[in-house]
């Protein structure tokens, strides 16, 4: 090769590798600085809903937020103490797009924004999908927004959950979303339930980030089966004693016993790790003390009141209430419902988005505490997951009078046989309950 066509020819190979180089710096360059924004993100975001609970709970809290790297950080413990793989999604309503933020273990935070699914239009789409779940019709209308919804909420993030081998999704959602049955969701061949353990946090520095074992706490179990104003739960003696049969260590009160001096006195005795309450309760518009759980007769627990009860000097591992309504739609309603264990204090809640028939509600917690014994269930996630899709599967239904489920058959009593003929796989059975607070 002459000396001329020789010193052209290594010229340009130098200058194809330092474009190479380059570009491969400034593509590592700008991934980093996508991080660095996602993680700023992710920081304001958390400090916003912080402070959107505090004002409405009117609670003041003390302590340095994690940071997005910290969170990472503390998902991967947790993933390494649990077996489950956590992946954390905030979902941010905005009026002109939807941002979706993403903190896996061990990874750079994801920032996605999505024009099509601005406010108005996400707010349309949720109202009809919680419509049409929150209906015992098996009419498959719900699947349309189901789908929209899975493909606005999770598909985006989708190929990073299976690269990652997830199992758990934590959903952090703004208004609109804080009440949405994410169970129910619809990728065209499953429902989300059907792919992850689902739980719903107000904000990740808001929920108790120490995992423990739940399964030595006793229970403590309350409610009431006749009110004075509100219609009658004929199955709550039988969700009592249920869920309480032989597994649980457990008190029972019911009826003249569930009492606010008596709640009281059982939490401040230490005994119980677990709350289970079978009673009515409403999130409603307004100040938390609009909001309130029904104790026998006319005597109420308003959500103002929880944190008084000191359930955080135990601490209580669980709350469930298995008899709630929620004003849907409503974001004050929302933030109650959000905010239930952290306003209580506890770790986890459990609850329902809507009113479940009572015999629907006695088959999914029966179910319910039989998983959550279960050795191999390593969080309250899991618990539930395993619950709703073997409600979905049909495991757990009703025939000839018995309720069956994976703690065996129940016979009915004839109080309850008029009320049999229900189709426990619709998704308004099982995915308006929802777990709040920490997954684990």
């Amino acid at each position: 090769m002459k000396a001329p066509i020789r010193r052209i020819f290594l010229f340009v190979l130098s200058f194809i590798f330092a474009v190479g180089i380059n570009s491969q710096f400034l593509s590592a360059q700008s991934t980093e600085l996508a991080a660095s924004e996602a993680g700023d993100r992710i920081a304001e975001v958390e400090q916003l809903w912080r402070g959107q609970y505090e004002a409405y709970f009117g609670n003041q809290l003390v302590g340095t937020p994690l940071t997005a790297e910290q969170i990472s950080t503390t998902l991967g413990r947790l993933t390494n103490e649990t077996g489950k793989k956590f992946a954390l999604i905030y979902a941010f309503p905005q009026p002109e797009e939807l941002e979706l933020l993403l903190v896996i273990p061990d990874t750079l935070p994801v920032r996605v924004t999505l024009p099509e699914a601005r406010q108005p239009v996400l707010l349309e789409a949720a109202n009809e999908f919680k419509a049409a779940v929150s209906r015992p019709i098996r009419t498959g209308e719900h699947l349309t927004s189901a789908k929209q919804l899975y493909d606005w909420l999770i598909a985006p993030l989708e190929s990073r959950l299976q690269a990652e081998n997830i199992d758990t999704l934590i959903l952090c959602g703004g208004a609109i979303l804080r009440s949405l049955p994410f169970a129910a969701l619809h990728d065209g061949q499953q429902f989300l339930v059907e792919k992850y353990n689902l739980g719903l946090v107000p904000a990740f520095n808001l929920i108790n980030q120490q995992h423990s074992n739940f399964r030595n706490e006793k229970v403590l179990a309350m409610g009431a089966s006749e009110f004075q104003a509100m219609p009658a739960l004929h199955a709550v003696p039988l969700e009592l004693s249920t869920i309480t049969q032989n597994i649980w260590q457990s008190e029972v009160f019911l009826n003249q016993e569930f009492t606010l001096t008596n709640l009281i006195e059982q939490i401040e005795s230490g005994e119980f790790g677990i709350v289970h309450l079978a009673t009515h309760a409403q999130f409603r518009p307004g100040t938390p003390e609009n909001s309130y759980i029904q104790l026998w007769q006319n005597d109420k627990l308003t959500l103002d009141q929880l944190r008084q009860l000191d359930w955080s000097e135990l601490p209580v591992e669980l709350l469930v209430l298995s008899a709630c309504q929620t004003a849907l739609g409503d974001r004050q309603a929302e933030l109650g419902f959000a905010g239930l264990a952290f306003q209580a204090g506890v770790k986890s809640s459990v609850a329902s988005l809507w009113q479940v028939s009572d015999l629907g509600t006695l088959a999914l917690m029966r179910e319910f505490y039989w998983q959550l014994a279960n050795p191999e269930v390593t969080t309250k996630t899991e618990a539930l997951r395993r619950t709703q899709s073997a409600m979905l599967r049909g495991d757990v239904r009703i025939e000839d009078g018995q309720l069956y489920t994976s703690a065996g058959l129940l016979p009915l009593p004839e109080d309850l046989k008029q009320f049999q003929n229900l189709d426990l796989s619709l998704p308004y059975y099982w995915s308006a309950f929802t777990l709040v607070g920490s997954p684990w």
